[in-house]
């Protein structure tokens, strides 16, 4: 019996520039009212390389990477301050899709900081206000943490905590990949070099 043809992921319809394409995967991925599309796996690892992963959610992507934030003085924090790079994946199980993404890291700088800090819902500043991230804690010591952030800033606007702000990828690999049958996946990887950025068809 003779397959019926499944779309098929072709370097001639991806757009030159990575960061173009991805865009218009999240915005169909938005569309399709698929669960969580900005939430990413973040991998980083320690300066001698132990690895660790997490789910965090992509605050924005342009031209210079991709930005989320965090406590600094958190896991990823301190692996990031020994080891400043990272790797990020997409999964939108529903539409058989994943994009993986790796660069170095960096800050952002405090101004940014502030902006995306002030733009977060106020129950989340005053968990980011309470809350030693990654710290052993006490599950009542954090409610009372956060009660009394509450009590301090009622009325008023909640600064940043000093230990808290953004992080951009700035991306030289990023992966398309989608689902095919028997697991005959579509990859198109793109890789800068230098300025220019490269494509190519990986097996899958």
């Amino acid at each position: 019996m003779t397959r019926s043809p499944e779309p098929q992921l072709l370097e001639s319809d991806l757009h030159p520039d990575p960061i173009v394409q991805f865009k218009h995967w999240l915005e169909e991925a938005v569309r399709a009212n698929v669960s969580l599309p900005h939430a990413m796996a973040l991998a980083t690892a320690t300066g001698s390389g132990v690895p660790s992963a997490r789910i965090v959610l992509m605050k924005y992507c342009d031209e210079r990477g991709v930005t989320f934030v965090t406590n600094y003085g958190s896991r990823k924090g301190s692996e990031l301050e020994e080891n400043p790079r990272a790797a990020l994946v997409f999964h939108w199980a529903e539409m058989g899709r994943q994009v993986r993404m790796e660069g170095p890291v960096e800050k952002v700088g405090g101004a940014e900081s502030d902006a995306l800090f002030s733009a977060r819902p106020r129950d989340n500043q005053l968990s980011s206000a309470a809350s030693p991230q990654s710290e052993e804690s006490v599950l009542e010591e954090l409610d009372l943490r956060y009660e009394e952030a509450r009590r301090r800033y009622q009325g008023i606007a909640v600064p940043r905590p000093p230990q808290w702000g953004g992080y951009r990828v700035r991306l030289e690999r990023v992966e398309f990949w989608q689902h095919r049958f028997a697991r005959m996946n579509d990859r198109i990887e793109y890789v800068k070099i230098e300025q220019e950025w490269l494509k190519r068809r990986l097996a899958p």
